[in-house]
């Protein structure tokens, strides 16, 4: 009788053993894909249209919880989030370079976490598409041969802040009413996205639209059957 009990005190400890260090590995693994998630860069793998450089964006967004009474105004309880520029302190959204490997979805959610440290519910449908010139003499500057691009912006409903993402160093991220974001928008087309960003939301009454699938692909996207990269996914990815 001793002996059993002994027997199955030890299989018990040999199955919390498991389970731990199952869970151990779990942990790991996550440490080190997020110690090996970086931004992108150069343009190799860079998408251009008649010579624009081809650019792909979004307007992170969310709803304030603590202002849930239908009396305050809608465009009160919006929230959007914008990033610091490097080396400056003017704040923008989230976008950079569509490439030849991600759909143009794919590269707007990239460019969120890569930027802003966020992921959540990619709207499948453009608030528009922008054609634009730097002003600047940074690299963004050097869009294209012609120093011309052409953005393409989403809107993505936030549902996960990381503590620490690619570009941290370079960007301070900070969250503001759309007043405030329209008043410190650095560029004329940005403005012109929150403020197509604004309407669709009063239209849909409700931020993440009507979607049912917000992982759909529009016909400008060219996904095929690959599967989004797991460390860019927004939220209900597969």
């Amino acid at each position: 009788m001793e002996a059993t009990v002994m027997f199955l005190a030890d299989i018990n400890n040999r199955q919390r053993q498991d389970f731990f260090l199952s869970k151990l590995r779990s942990c790991i693994f996550f440490v080190y894909q997020m110690s090996n998630l970086s931004a992108r860069t150069g343009r190799d793998r860079q998408r251009y249209d008649n010579n624009f450089r081809l650019v792909s964006g979004c307007i992170p967004y969310r709803l304030m919880k603590d202002e849930e009474d239908s009396s305050v105004d809608f465009e009160n309880r919006l929230q959007v989030l914008m990033v610091s520029s490097p080396n400056r302190h003017d704040l923008v959204f989230p976008k950079g370079g569509w490439e030849d490997d991600e759909t143009v979805l794919e590269a707007a959610s990239r460019e969120a976490m890569e930027e802003a440290g966020v992921k959540g519910i990619l709207r499948e449908d453009p608030l528009g598409v922008w054609e634009f010139r730097s002003k600047s003499s940074s690299v963004e500057a050097e869009c294209c041969l012609g120093g011309g691009c052409k953005g393409y912006m989403f809107a993505l409903e936030v549902k996960e802040e990381l503590e620490t993402w690619p570009e941290q160093e370079n960007r301070e991220r900070r969250w503001l009413n759309v007043k405030e974001a329209l008043e410190l928008c650095r560029y004329e087309w940005m403005q012109s996205a929150l403020e197509e960003f604004l309407r669709v939301m009063a239209e849909d009454g409700r931020p993440g639209g009507t979607q049912e699938d917000p992982l759909a692909i529009s016909s400008i996207s060219n996904r095929g059957d690959r599967q989004i990269d797991p460390r860019y996914c927004f939220v209900n990815c597969s």
